[in-house]
């Protein structure tokens, strides 16, 4: 495939948890945006099992021909990324643009993913500039952006935003993946020629809280680290040696101030023994938990589950040939 391909549709991904209060304001911006391109468009907004009026709101919308919405709708919540791939799913598009539905990404920046995209990229990123999140989810997404960069010697400085373009051969390379857990723009960076990113602004969150609480990002940066990279089980293997010279030099430690001090030592160092014995226990505890992770993730795989299951889609075009039915 030529990244350098005309773009003749582009097609906007957005998956939708909970959004109930931002989904009008997200709807009407988004539309105006789209219809400022040059060429064809339509948005996907995919419902990720939302418990609110989100689903409701979504197949409304997307029941009036002049939006051109397709609205996804799956049967319980599989989380962002499940989302996001059952929309690619569905679209028909030459350029597929990811967004999220909170509008801290403003949907004014469409046009200039597309006008970059055009240039030859297959992948086009973004920066956030002055971030309006709290110090603890800017730490949290540092640090996140470092380990990506670090296992896949990929330099994009922004993994975290979901504001991102993608040619369709990307997609159709992403969907040809079966893995489970599937972070899309370390996805989506394996099979690309030519990426770059560009600085998009950031705004406050006007409706409701975030959906990533302290746990979730814990979730995340573990199937960041499972899914990337095996490197944590060789290190495990250089950790568990070290552990063992350490025991053995303490060992031979032990015995030699048993043998020069006399056994009053001894008896006054039990506790050192305990604290030694609680140290070994812990690593292999830390060793065991991620072995376990990655046993899980085999796990999951081996089961073959499908990633999400699409309960109904609907758009104007499904809902002429109901009622002509």
């Amino acid at each position: 495939m030529i990244s350098n391909e005309p773009i003749t549709k582009v097609s906007i991904v957005i998956p939708v948890f909970n959004e109930a209060e931002s989904l009008p304001e997200l709807i009407r911006r988004t539309t105006a945006a789209c219809r400022t391109l040059p060429m064809d468009y339509e948005i996907l907004l995919v419902d990720d099992g939302s418990s609110d009026d989100s689903a409701e709101l979504m197949m409304a919308a997307a029941e009036q021909e002049e939006n051109r919405i397709i609205a996804v709708l799956l049967n319980r919540n599989y989380g962002q990324h499940s989302a996001i791939m059952a929309g690619f799913s569905h679209v028909s598009g030459d350029l597929i643009i990811t967004l999220d539905a909170d509008l801290q990404n403003p949907p004014e920046e469409i046009p200039r993913l597309v006008s970059t995209a055009a240039q030859g990229y297959d992948v086009v990123g973004t920066v956030r500039q002055q971030r309006q999140d709290s110090w603890f989810r800017k730490r949290a997404s540092r640090l996140i952006n470092r380990l990506i960069q670090r296992t896949t010697g990929k330099a994009m400085g922004d993994y975290g935003c979901m504001l991102r373009a993608y040619r369709r051969h990307i997609i159709d390379a992403m969907l040809h993946c079966h893995e489970r857990s599937t972070f899309i723009p370390i996805l989506a960076n394996t099979f690309a020629r030519r990426a770059t990113e560009i600085p998009v602004e950031h705004a406050e969150r006007e409706f409701g809280d975030s959906k990533y609480s302290f746990m979730r990002l814990i979730n995340l940066m573990y199937d960041l680290i499972t899914c990337l990279t095996t490197t944590p089980l060789r290190m495990l293997s250089v950790f568990g040696s070290v552990i063992a010279l350490a025991g053995f030099t303490i060992a031979l430690l032990l015995i030699g101030l048993r043998l020069f001090l006399g056994p009053q030592w001894a008896a006054e160092g039990v506790f050192t023994l305990f604290a030694v014995l609680f140290i070994f226990i812990g690593a292999q505890f830390v060793a065991m938990g991620l072995l376990g992770e990655y046993i899980g993730r085999i796990y999951n795989d081996v089961r073959a589950r499908p990633r999400y299951f699409i309960q109904r889609v609907v758009s104007h075009a499904s809902t002429l040939q109901d009622k002509q039915q």
